[in-house]
């Protein structure tokens, strides 16, 4: 990606400089709204939308390919990077169409650029620089996880500073966001990630052949399957409970697990593949532990912000965003634990938990 990413820094130059002349221009003049397009491929979703300078969602599109990864197990790349070449080009317009506004009236193009699959980055950010190129405007590389940090503030009426958990199929942080661009990062996973954890388990119990959840992804299939299990039927250690830091692990989560299921699986004398009669009460537990993991380490974290005055006791803000965050079970002991420590506990709206293109355009904005 060498020419894409001599063409990506000579872009965000020409961007700064001809935001800048923008923004002198109108100086001393009535406010006119800038208008940005976002643009979001940085895993299996293809989004676009276009947010102006006070936080409206003028348009927006999306094209999920989830139904498509479903039928092959998990998310191959060449296959995500063919769909978003397919795709994009049709939800751009389709924000654009939406929002009524043309590229020659958006002040810039704000895009994801890491992290994320590679070869789904290149398309969006490809396409990003022919339209920037194209029409000679300003460009803003996004990265994805500030993206989703940020994302609160178009809801919700939230200052600086405060604690943001970020949670997804792909990543697991724990930081401070002190700014714009601004973040004290405290934790993250060192291995992989609650959503990629929870996938993988149940591709493990086969969760596609269960009659509830055939059409649902793995995360979605554990949720809801746990619902009437019994988490207490099984207890799984949790990880990380000698290290003083804020770090997360769901590797070792996975393997105790799957030793579960191959034990389950020789009582009941069945084959890998084939569903056991207690995959509720192993979906209830499993996600049990990955709440109480997660909710630990954000306690933690939680008390060195407020013991070294990094925010402040009297108004302190924990905010839960990404994929997993759309989690109910995992969602409810973090609000409980925000009500016992005095923080106040915020969401973005579950469809802005997932990757999207009005968290890029905000980004960018």
């Amino acid at each position: 990606m060498n020419s894409v990413a001599k063409s990506l820094l000579k872009s965000v130059k020409h961007g700064r400089a001809a935001w800048l002349r923008s923004s002198s221009a109108r100086s001393g003049k009535q406010h006119l709204r800038k208008l940005v397009l976002g643009i979001e491929t940085s895993c299996d979703d293809t989004g676009a939308a276009v947010v102006d300078d006070a936080g409206n969602v003028l348009g927006e599109a999306l094209h999920c390919q989830k139904e498509v990864h479903l039928q092959a197990g998990g998310i191959i790349p060449v296959v995500a990077q063919q769909l978003h070449r397919e795709n994009i080009e049709q939800v751009v317009k389709e924000a654009l169409g939406v929002s009524g506004v043309s590229v020659h009236e958006l002040a810039a193009i704000a895009t994801t650029i890491k992290p994320g699959l590679a070869l789904s980055l290149e398309v969006g950010l490809q396409y990003s620089l022919n339209l920037v190129n194209k029409y000679q405007k300003p460009f803003i590389p996004i990265h994805h996880m500030e993206a989703h940090a940020l994302t609160v503030r178009l809801t919700h009426h939230v200052e600086f500073p405060f604690l943001v958990l970020l949670l997804s199929g792909g990543h697991c942080i724990l930081a401070v966001a002190r700014g714009v661009s601004d973040f004290l990062l405290l934790g993250q996973s060192i291995d992989i990630a609650p959503g990629d954890m929870l996938d993988k388990v149940a591709r493990r119990l086969s969760l596609r052949k269960h009659p509830e959840c055939h059409s649902m992804a793995g995360g979605k299939a554990i949720e809801h399957l746990a619902q009437t299990g019994d988490w207490q039927q099984y207890t799984f250690r949790l990880p990380m409970q000698q290290y003083r830091n804020c770090d997360f692990s769901f590797s070792g989560l996975q393997n105790l697990a799957n030793k579960a299921i191959i034990q389950k699986e020789k009582e009941e004398g069945i084959q890998e593949g084939e569903i056991l009669s207690c995959v509720k009460d192993i979906a209830a537990a499993v996600q049990h532990a990955v709440a109480v993991h997660i909710i630990q380490r954000t306690y933690r974290a939680m008390l060195f912000c407020i013991k070294n005055s990094i925010l402040s006791s009297k108004n302190a803000t924990l905010v839960v965003s990404g994929g997993v965050a759309s989690n109910q079970y995992i969602r409810k002991g973090l609000q409980t634990l925000a009500d016992a420590n005095d923080f106040a506990f915020l969401c973005p709206p579950p469809r802005l938990c997932t990757d999207n293109g009005v968290m890029i355009a905000w980004n960018g904005v």
